[in-house]
């Protein structure tokens, strides 16, 4: 499918040397790595989302959870985050 996207100068010059340095073979190429990046930065942040709202829910349901057990599941959700490669979305989980 043939789309026509507008770029700032200084988006269409990053684009350009991409390709021009070889590590990507067109200007759709680039846009395709970009797009295919913030997909999955959303599946991501949206896992997160589900997973959290689902311990919200079930905390909601049972008995109050500590602050000592509730820092074992969140630095254990981010060292998951981790080893997938994801980036953290808080400056003080890194």
């Amino acid at each position: 499918m043939e789309t026509l996207i507008s770029l700032t100068d200084d988006e269409a010059a990053f684009a350009r040397s991409l390709v021009e340095s070889g590590q990507h073979p067109s200007l759709a190429a680039v846009l395709r790595r970009g797009l295919e990046l913030l997909r999955h930065d959303v599946e991501e942040r949206d896992a997160e989302l589900r997973a959290l709202r689902k311990l919200v829910e079930r905390r909601s349901a049972e008995n109050f959870v500590g602050l000592a057990e509730g820092e074992v599941e969140i630095h254990a959700m981010l060292e998951r985050r981790k080893a997938r490669g994801a980036r953290t979305c808080c400056p003080w989980a890194a």
